[in-house]
């Protein structure tokens, strides 16, 4: 279970310099925030919703976090950057850590602390864990917030009447989204919790955009 993963060994973390991926998604995220957003197609139908928010490639949110862990937990400002297969986001506001940035992708994530100081992460959720105290689902966060599974692993979903997404439960985590609003012309998430046996996240959307 992935409650009893915390009790392994504490996994080795790799120290990176500035390296091109970072520069790269940088200039990116950069980018999409200046470009004008765009409305979404119709999604209207839970088959529509999983294939064209599956698809969509450039695209970012702005919200508010708040994580709890036991003893530990923090409430901060939260944004991701999806630009293609990599994302860029940064969690601000917990106290201790300042401002921390997360980018990658599945299959390169870095860490960059306050201090700037970057670190490879092997498995982010188990060394965000290890290193804070808490953790977020890395990995799927950028499907569960656009209100669809992760397609790379087996899920369980509740559907309502309207085609909406309203829990799932994936990777030993349990998502409830709780409220949608109109955003893009369409129906998205606005207020969200993920949870397994160690931690709580929940988050509430402020702001979508996306992008030709």
């Amino acid at each position: 279970m992935f409650a009893n993963d915390f009790s392994h060994q504490r996994p080795e973390r790799r120290v990176i310099r500035l390296s091109g991926l970072g520069l790269c998604l940088l200039v990116l995220s950069g980018c999409a925030s200046t470009r004008p957003s765009v409305d979404l197609p119709d999604i209207s139908s839970w088959e529509l919703r999983r294939q064209v928010l599956g698809e969509v490639r450039d695209w970012e949110f702005r919200g508010r976090i708040a994580v709890k862990a036991g003893d530990e937990g923090f409430n901060g400002k939260f944004n991701w950057t999806q630009t293609g297969g990599h994302f860029y986001a940064t969690v601000s506001g917990p106290l201790g850590i300042g401002t921390v940035i997360i980018e990658g992708s599945q299959g390169a994530i870095v860490l960059t602390d306050k201090d700037g100081k970057k670190t490879a992460l092997i498995d982010p959720e188990t060394e965000l864990y290890y290193r804070y105290g808490w953790t977020i689902p890395v990995a799927s966060l950028r499907y569960w917030a656009l209100g669809i599974p992760d397609p790379g692993s087996e899920a369980v979903t509740d559907i309502d009447d309207a085609g909406l997404l309203v829990n799932l439960e994936q990777s030993h985590w349990n998502v409830k989204i709780s409220r949608y609003r109109e955003s893009a012309g369409q129906q998205l998430p606005r207020k969200l919790t993920a949870t397994n046996p160690d931690t709580r996240v929940r988050m509430v959307i402020d702001k979508w955009s996306f992008f030709e």
